[in-house]
């Protein structure tokens, strides 16, 4: 007696297999684009981190970048405040 595990079987295990690759590719995309946040589970150097200040720059040189660009500061107060923290242009 036969009981035709022929062709038939190898395209269910294909399926199969090819199901669980599916679902696993689907989990680990919930899991980057829920898990992590907005920045997709990465952000690059020099980028800010969940509303913090950019990595590499302090909170006095952000004010006073703002000061500057919002026209509180002339060039010259500027670059004697960055003197004063410390910090190139």
């Amino acid at each position: 007696m036969m009981w035709d595990y022929g062709q038939g079987m190898v395209w269910m295990w294909l399926w199969g297999i090819l199901l669980l690759t599916g679902i696993a590719i689907l989990v680990l995309l919930m899991v980057r684009i829920f898990g992590a946040g907005a920045h997709g589970g990465y952000a690059p150097p020099g980028s800010q981190v969940h509303g913090g200040t950019p990595t590499g720059r302090s909170r006095a040189r952000q004010i006073l970048d703002e000061r500057f660009a919002a026209g509180e500061l002339t060039a010259e107060q500027y670059r004697e405040q960055l003197g004063v923290l410390g910090q190139g242009p």
